[in-house]
């Protein structure tokens, strides 16, 4: 499906090492005219990493999108009611927030919005990034597997070797993924080398 005028949100987690193969899914996103809605956890609003100051990957996002970020959990309760959204996705989702989502615990904007939205009955995409994927979050991507209108961007393990339990999503297949699951079907293969 075409998503030129959908209204996509995007809900970025602290996998701060995948925020360059962010920035390049946000600008395609906008080439395909698309109304991207950036979400941010508390983590990746506010943390200075090895990888670049926050306020200038904030700035880049709400530049790149033309839109102000979500950074409260009082902005991304109006996810639910108001049915803003056509799709979610969240990426990089970190294996915290996945655990959390499996869960049911809302204690982050992105979190808030994911609830909300779910509530609609329209579709989460997840993209994952986790260490632990393979380890104690094989379970909850396994539950999150099952669970109706949410779907997973592709992903693999990204160093066997030195990384073991490590997966990580093929970020480049984001689009491909939102256009499949906005009619509520999973891109397969779901694992991929």
């Amino acid at each position: 499906m075409d998503l030129k005028g959908k209204t996509v949100g995007f809900a970025i987690t602290g996998s701060f090492c995948t925020f360059s193969a962010i920035k390049k899914e946000l600008v395609k996103l906008k080439e395909e005219g698309i109304n991207v809605i950036p979400i941010f956890s508390f983590n990746a609003y506010s943390t200075d990493t090895r990888f670049g100051k926050a306020s200038d990957f904030v700035k880049f996002v709400e530049d790149t999108t033309g839109n102000k970020a979500i950074n409260t959990i009082r902005e991304a309760e109006k996810f639910g009611p108001n049915n803003i959204l056509d799709i979610l996705i969240i990426a990089p989702c970190t294996g915290n927030t996945l655990a959390k989502l499996n869960n049911g615990i809302t204690d982050t904007p992105v979190l808030m919005a994911a609830k909300g939205h779910i509530r609609t009955g329209r579709p989460l995409v997840i993209s994952i990034s986790s260490n632990d994927a393979l380890g104690m979050n094989f379970k909850n991507i396994g539950s999150l597997l099952n669970v109706k209108n949410i779907f997973f961007v592709p992903f693999c393990q990204d160093n066997c070797i030195k990384k073991p339990n490590s997966m990580i999503a093929h970020t480049e297949l984001i689009i491909e993924t939102l256009s499949m699951a906005i009619e509520k079907k999973q891109i397969q293969p779901v694992i991929r080398p």
